[in-house]
Order: structure tokens, then sequence, then C-alpha cells
């Protein structure tokens, strides 16, 4: 089960899959940061990796969240019982969202 766990997380990396982002505070590592879900986070060696992330939808009852365009966000974190894939950075998050939604379906690719 935990290789079948971490093949579908290799294949959501090289093909760029639709999931949900949540957003968190500041951890000194800059302020487009990201902390990746279990299923993303393999043993820590996430850690350091580029993403680009777009906002493509709502999750919630907020109308039209999403701002239009792409960031590039550094995983810097786990999220131990995430229900998001990635978990923004409060700038990441309202660079590509409205901060009201707190959930956003997003689009993702490793760089």
């Amino acid at each position: 089960m935990a290789k079948i766990a971490f093949l579908l997380a290799a294949a959501a990396l090289l093909l760029g899959l639709r999931r949900r982002a949540t957003a968190y505070g500041n951890q000194d590592n800059g302020r487009m940061i990201a902390a990746a879900s279990d299923g993303l986070w393999a043993g820590g060696k996430i850690c350091g990796t580029m993403f680009t992330v777009r906002c493509v939808g709502a999750t919630n009852a907020v109308p039209n969240p999403c701002r239009g365009g792409a960031i590039t966000v550094k995983i810097v974190d786990r999220c131990p019982g995430c229900t998001a894939t990635l978990d923004l950075s409060r700038e990441a998050f309202a660079a590509i969202a409205n901060p009201v939604a707190g959930k956003v379906l997003i689009d993702y690719q490793q760089l």
C-alpha cells in the first residue's frame, strides 16, 4: 500500500495535478513557501523543491477566489494530516487567491 501511495505521489509530481491548497504563516524561509502533505513529503526528500502553483477554482462558497497567474513556491516543511496537498504561506496564497477563501483548487507542477 505504501508503494502505491508513493507511486501516485511521484506521478503527481511529474504530471502536475489539481489538488487543494490552504494557507499558513511565515516560517522565516522567505515569503513564497509551502508545506507538503504526507502524500508528497516522501520522508523529507521533497524539502527544498520548487513548484509552480496556480489557483483554478473554488472549494467553498467564496465566489471566484482565483486572482489569475501563477507563483513559484519552495517546499520548506511537512504538513502532517493536511487535507490539502500544499499548505501555502499567507503571502503565496494571497498572490493567487482571495485569502477569505481559505482553501482553493490548484494546479501545481514541480520545477
